[in-house]
């Protein structure tokens, strides 16, 4: 599965933000915009729609900025896929045919597996992923 650019911008801010977790550090939306290169107004108005889901605290005033309301662990792919991308509903309409209900059925078993897949993986798992690779690209270089 591909992500759109909307989950994808919004999971590179969650990546950023699980980084900086431990130190309590709150990263302003213009941080995060440049580290990443995400554009600043979009990934703001994404930034409002995290915090609204209770993904995301915000901290008014000049050292403010975001962080996340849970453990990088506590928030799973699912959980941010399940609010910024569209859901594909497969058709309600009855299954005339055995082949259509065949693959009515195959496609409900690669959901379950995708979904299931999704909620294995954590905001920790992606920054540890994340890390290994920098280590591995720094080491490469020695």
């Amino acid at each position: 599965m591909l992500f759109s650019a909307k989950t994808t911008y919004a999971l590179l801010a969650l990546i950023e933000l699980a980084d900086v977790q431990a130190s309590g550090e709150k990263l302003q939306v213009a941080q995060i915009a440049n580290r990443q290169d995400i554009p600043e107004r979009y990934l703001e108005q994404m930034m409002g729609s995290l915090r609204k889901a209770g993904l995301l605290r915000s901290v008014r005033g000049p050292k403010g900025g975001y962080q996340l309301a849970r453990p990088a662990a506590a928030i799973s792919l699912a959980e941010v896929v399940a609010l910024l991308e569209p859901t594909n509903a497969a058709s309600h309409r009855r299954q005339s045919t055995p082949e259509q209900q065949v693959l009515q059925q195959v496609s409900q078993a690669l959901q379950q597996q995708h979904e299931q897949q999704l909620l294995a993986i954590s905001l920790a798992t992606l920054l540890r992923q994340r890390n290994e690779l920098q280590l591995a690209q720094a080491m490469y270089f020695i």
